[in-house]
């Protein structure tokens, strides 16, 4: 039974809050993820972070590298690693697609959300490219702007 704040059935695990802060995120996928017993559960316990994390493409394969799952606490030796590399379940169409926009036209692949879908830990990618200090700067301009509109808005 989903609860009010969930209609679509999502449970939201970890955010990268700085992702869009600091990149210009062009396209987004939703990937699943291969992961140990412990660490599912380490993730219903909310035990994770997409702060360093990053994704990069691997002999036709996609990997997640540096997302911290925390360890379980129940879990006895046989524990996951919190750091390790996990693979991400994606179709070999859009593979071929990021392959070539990551190596040859230097764009990142970004974490941006990991959650549960129906049940299984499903992670959103993007593709994106840093941003400058001063993009940074003028987004931050534009959406002090745009506050400031919807504040007088809201008054009238």
């Amino acid at each position: 039974m989903a609860r009010k704040s969930e209609p679509t059935g999502i449970k939201v695990i970890a955010k990268n809050r700085k992702a869009r802060h600091e990149y210009e995120i062009f396209e987004t996928w939703e990937a699943g993820l291969v992961l140990m017993g412990t660490e599912v559960k380490a993730l219903r316990n909310g035990r994770a972070s997409l702060g360093d994390a990053y994704g990069e493409i691997r002999d036709g394969e996609a990997w997640i590298v540096k997302m911290h799952i925390g360890p379980y606490e129940m879990g006895n030796r046989e524990n996951h690693e919190p750091f390790r590399r996990r693979k991400m379940l994606l179709t070999r169409r859009e593979i071929r697609k990021i392959r070539p926009k990551v190596e040859e036209q230097g764009l990142t692949l970004v974490p941006l959300q990991l959650y549960f879908k129906k049940g299984l830990v499903k992670i959103q990618i993007g593709l994106g490219r840093g941003k400058k200090l001063h993009d940074k700067r003028d987004a931050k301009a534009k959406k002090d702007v745009q506050r400031r509109i919807d504040k007088e808005l809201g008054r009238r």
